[in-house]
């Protein structure tokens, strides 16, 4: 797997975020970051996430991405749009629960957006464990199935070790 990458892009209200590679916990907090950005937006009429180039997803990554999911829809009424054609992460998102929170799409979509890096961050130890616990719980929150393959690490992370 090549190493992940993060690019996005805001035009008017219009935010993309592309995964590229294997985006993993290290990208995590830059991409906490930006979607700090995007919560401090008023105007957000469309998201987008691109997983087109991605290969793989860890699941720090996804419990953000869950966190973004759950803050579009409460505070701005709209659905995350997913596009995404790797068989494997799409067997993930459908059985982590997903499929109820955003909408997945196969097909490539004909979205052009000035892509830009996204900003690099490089957080202290105990904010990377808030991160990871906090994807984590939201794992669990948005698929109670989800909880047995995260106890131990929530329980971990919640103690400190």
């Amino acid at each position: 797997m090549s190493v992940g990458k993060i690019l996005v892009s805001d035009e008017e209200g219009n935010y993309l975020i592309k995964f590229i590679g294997d985006v993993r916990v290290t990208l995590c907090g830059s991409l906490n970051r930006y979607m700090d950005t995007i919560f401090g937006s008023h105007d957000v009429k469309r998201l987008v996430v691109d997983m087109l180039e991605a290969e793989g997803l860890d699941s720090t990554t996804l419990g953000l991405l869950a966190k973004l999911g759950l803050h579009c829809r409460k505070q701005y009424g709209i659905d995350v749009q997913v596009f995404c054609q790797n068989p494997s992460i799409l067997r993930t998102l459908d059985c982590m629960g997903f499929d109820e929170l955003f909408d997945i799409i196969q097909e490539v979509p004909d979205i052009s957006a000035k892509l830009q890096s996204i900003a690099s961050v490089n957080p202290e130890v105990d904010e990377i464990r808030k991160q990871v616990l906090e994807a984590h719980k939201l794992l669990v929150q948005l698929n109670p199935k989800n909880s047995s393959e995260f106890t131990d690490l929530i329980r971990t992370l919640e103690s400190g070790h």
